[in-house]
C-alpha cells in the first residue's frame, strides 16, 4: 500500500508545486511546527514565516513562504500563499535585502503585535538561512 499522497501549492500568480507522489509536508503553522502523512486527519490551518519541506521517495525540498493558509482532506494538501521561493534559489544577497526591508517595516511605530511577531518570525527564519 502506497503510503503517498497529492501536494498543490499555489500563489497569486500560478500552480506554484504539483506533485503527487509526496510522503510528508513539514509547514510552519500557528501552532508549531506541522507533520502531515498519508490518512493525516482533515485539517484547515494558517501559516507563519517559515520553511515549507516537501519530501518524497526521490528528493527532499524547501520553500520559504511569508504566510498562506493550508487545507487537508482527502489525501490532497492544498498551501495557499503569496509569496513562495525555493530556498536554493535565495542568494545570500536578497536574504540580505529582505532582512533589511523586513527591518525597516518592523520599527514602524504604530504596528501592531501580530504584523510585528509575523515580520520578527520572517526576519530569524531568514537569518538562520544565511
Amino acid at each position: 500500500m502506497s503510503e503517498e499522497f497529492k501536494v498543490e501549492i499555489v500563489n497569486p500568480e500560478k500552480s506554484f508545486f504539483s506533485k503527487e507522489d509526496v510522503t510528508e509536508v513539514v509547514v510552519p503553522a500557528f501552532e508549531g511546527e506541522m507533520g502531515i502523512l498519508k490518512d493525516h486527519i482533515p485539517i484547515i490551518s494558517f501559516l507563519k514565516p517559515g520553511i515549507i519541506k516537501v519530501l518524497s521517495q526521490s528528493e527532499e525540498e524547501s520553500y520559504f513562504i511569508e504566510d498562506g493558509i493550508l487545507e487537508f482532506k482527502e489525501n490532497n494538501l492544498s498551501i495557499l500563499t503569496s509569496s513562495i521561493i525555493k530556498v536554493s534559489d535565495l542568494s545570500k544577497e536578497k536574504i540580505d535585502k529582505i532582512i533589511s526591508d523586513s527591518e525597516k517595516e518592523s520599527s514602524i511605530e504604530d504596528l501592531d503585535d501580530q504584523k510585528k511577531f509575523l515580520i520578527d518570525q520572517k526576519i530569524d527564519i531568514l537569518r538562520s538561512l544565511n
